[in-house]
């Protein structure tokens, strides 16, 4: 078997395979074999059908593609192992056969995506000043209490003019000079008087009302308004008002905790706090992470990027952002509607990202590799069984922590953040 290797841009690698007619040979018999399990020919049993009269029902040919189908699956991983040794391969080889004929050697051509070429800097000793943040105070607290006595809001249909702290649903038209705004059409809209709905006046406009009573009135929208068509104008309103609802917010007491899980609001509120806290210590640590990365990248030379790894990072931050949108209870099609893009769009917006993520994983790797980190099977196993304990019951959640790509991604995730550990204590100041 004969292979010519050549290097491609974009770090791929094609090798040209070879079998000479006499190593294909045995391929044919077996190619020849397979074929004739599928054909049926009166007088043979299937799979027993002799060569030549095989060869003149069907054609050569067909035989000859079955072979080479065989062929190439026997030989491929070994044409691989023994010819990308320095690089190591991304995703599927793609396979062509560019050689295939009676009494012929047998060629085809695999090209395959290889990491790049990393050449790392110094990597240690960097003094950054480590990230802190603000203390948690009392109103972040508050602010999450009055979360969740929204969250457990009783709301009653009432039939008097609108107070503060009532909920309306309305129908709203919105205009610039007496034209309808796109996208400025409501019904059903709900909003809480005296909390900032649209734009900060629109409530205020509502007080005394009744149900079935329209409003008319303009409001001066902000320069600085992420709706770029109506920053800085004057935008007309129209509201029809449909229901009107009192509301009645639970007081933060002992019982009103116990609805959580909690012995007493003293417990809720340390409890959030205490939440509160790690969540600013985590942001902290993400924040930390990228300028140590960044600062990380500017040192770093990389080869080209394989195009299969940019463009699996893309398509995997635009399905974390679609998710994102999900969870909030929006439409992503709305989403585009109101960025006024594309999904072919907004990919190319974030390719530039996905190119970073890919670099920050390379370099990572090669940290890891070079600093001769790894992880145990004891590590795996150990994650593991804490994610069964958490998921217990969740049969699907189960099988997944259980499969083999799933311990890989753990194997990776381990070890990328003992990496991340690492940088930090070589290049953070206490």
């Amino acid at each position: 078997m004969k292979v010519t290797k050549t290097d491609l841009p974009k770090s791929q690698v094609e090798l040209t395979v070879e079998l000479s007619q006499e190593e294909f040979s045995p391929y044919i018999e077996r190619g020849a074999e397979s074929v004739s399990k599928e054909v049926k020919i009166e007088g043979f049993r299937p799979g027993k059908v002799p060569f030549d009269v095989l060869k003149s029902k069907i054609g050569e040919m067909t035989i000859l593609e079955e072979a080479a189908r065989i062929a190439i699956n026997k030989t491929i991983d070994q044409v691989l192992l023994e010819n990308v040794v320095d690089r190591e391969p991304v995703g599927q080889p793609k396979v062509d056969i560019t050689k295939l004929a009676p009494e012929n050697p047998l060629e085809y051509k695999v090209v395959i995506a290889v990491l790049p070429e990393i050449e790392l800097d110094d990597y240690k000793g960097l003094k950054l000043k480590p990230h802190t943040h603000a203390p948690v105070s009392d109103k972040d607290v508050e602010k999450i209490i009055d979360d969740l006595r929204e969250s457990r809001v009783r709301e009653v249909v009432v039939d008097r003019e609108i107070k503060e702290g009532d909920k309306v649903t309305a129908d709203i038209e919105m205009f610039l000079d007496n034209i309808p705004v796109e996208g400025g059409q409501g019904r059903g809209a709900a909003a809480i008087i005296g909390k900032d709905y649209i734009i900060p006046g629109f409530d205020k406009n509502l007080l005394g009302a009744k149900k079935g009573d329209t409003r008319e009135f303009k409001l001066h929208y902000p320069e600085n308004h992420h709706m770029k068509n109506l920053a800085g104008k004057m935008v007309e309103f129209t509201v029809k008002i449909n229901e009107v609802y009192s509301r009645e917010l639970p007081e933060t007491n002992d019982e009103f905790a116990k609805a959580f899980g909690l012995n007493s609001a003293t417990e809720l509120k340390e409890n959030i706090k205490k939440s509160l806290e790690e969540e600013k210590k985590q942001h902290e640590a993400q924040h930390m992470e990228i300028e140590l990365l960044d600062k990380l990248l500017e040192k770093t030379r990389f080869g080209e990027l394989p195009e299969m790894l940019v463009d699996h990072e893309t398509h995997a931050m635009l399905d974390e952002l679609e998710h994102q949108v999900a969870h909030q209870g929006a439409k992503f099609d709305d989403y585009l509607a109101s960025i006024k893009k594309t999904r072919d769009q907004l990919l190319m917006d974030l390719f530039p990202d996905a190119i970073k993520r890919v670099k920050s994983a390379l370099l990572v790797r090669e940290i890891a590799i070079k600093e001769k980190i790894t992880v145990s099977e004891k590590e795996i196993d150990e994650k593991v069984e804490q994610l069964l304990k958490q998921y217990k019951g969740y049969q699907k959640v189960e099988e997944r922590v259980k499969s083999p790509d799933y311990r890989n991604y753990l194997k990776n995730t381990i070890a990328n953040r003992k990496v991340i550990e690492k940088l930090t204590e070589w290049n953070v100041e206490k």
